[in-house]
């Protein structure tokens, strides 16, 4: 969905021929539904890459350069992930091609938006200091849609990515109940007894309905054992505390810079 803005403004200039993998057999880089656009000098997304896309590309463009391509698309090729286009993944592919121009893109765009929202998963960052910017700049492209949420006036920056929306509430666990269902949370407030309570919200929530996929709050061990005794002050249990992750990110990557620690979560998050 991020290259949405860029597949517009070139449509405005030129046309393309726009390939779908229409099926997906067998071992393959790219499932059906993936797209891609071929411009004579660009493309836009990709099917996987490698000696298959290479031929995608080579074909779309030669329907471009075509003086009859109006006639030649659309139509659909089986590509065979085999020795004669030097891919042993064993697979086979159906693309399909097919001319757009301008009068295309509000199909397009329509397309790639419910894609997106069958594929994007819900997440709430709770916090706008440096890792959380930091963290909506690796997830840009990744496939979740982000709501952004702090207490403070004036935070978030002036251009955030087009997945990003940014929310203030204060107090700041109070959008906790709001949340989409299935959404992985992330905990990383400028302070310590706003980061607990949104964890104390969360775990309320998850006592009620049992559908937050992930809970991740930024610390060290000796935060977190710290908070989970002022948890059970609070009345949760042992196990319930045990649904939050802290410290969070994939293990063995030690550098505290913001950006390394937010592409340690951003992999955390992919695998969960």
């Amino acid at each position: 969905m991020h290259w949405i803005p860029a597949l517009l403004e070139k449509l405005a200039h030129a046309p393309a021929v726009w390939i779908t993998v229409l099926q997906a057999q067998g071992s393959v880089p790219r499932g059906a539904g993936t797209v891609m656009a071929v411009f004579g000098d660009d493309f836009l997304g990709t099917i996987g890459g490698g000696h298959l896309e290479f031929e995608a590309i080579a074909e779309a463009r030669r329907c471009l350069q075509a003086s009859h391509a109006q006639g030649l698309l659309p139509f659909e090729k089986r590509f065979a992930l085999g020795p004669s286009l030097g891919q042993c993944c064993g697979g086979a592919l159906v693309l399909k091609f097919e001319g757009v121009t301008i009068k295309d893109a509000p199909r397009l765009q329509a397309l790639m938006q419910a894609q997106a929202a069958e594929r994007f998963r819900p997440l709430a960052l709770f916090g706008g200091g440096h890792v959380g910017k930091a963290l909506v700049q690796v997830l840009a492209p990744l496939p979740f849609h982000v709501r952004w949420i702090d207490s403070r006036d004036e935070i978030f920056p002036a251009d955030v990515p087009g997945q990003v929306v940014c929310e203030h509430s204060n107090p700041v666990q109070a959008a906790v109940p709001e949340l989409a269902p299935q959404s992985r949370v992330l905990i990383m407030s400028f302070s310590h007894a706003e980061d607990l309570d949104v964890v104390a919200a969360c775990l309320q929530r998850q006592r009620q309905h049992k559908d937050l996929a992930f809970i991740g709050l930024i610390g060290s061990a000796t935060k977190w054992a710290t908070f989970k005794r002022r948890l059970v002050e609070r009345g949760f249990t042992e196990e319930e505390c045990q649904q939050v992750t802290c410290p969070i990110g994939v293990p063995g990557i030690t550098g505290k810079e913001p950006e390394v620690i937010a592409v340690a979560v951003a992999a955390q998050l992919l695998q969960a």
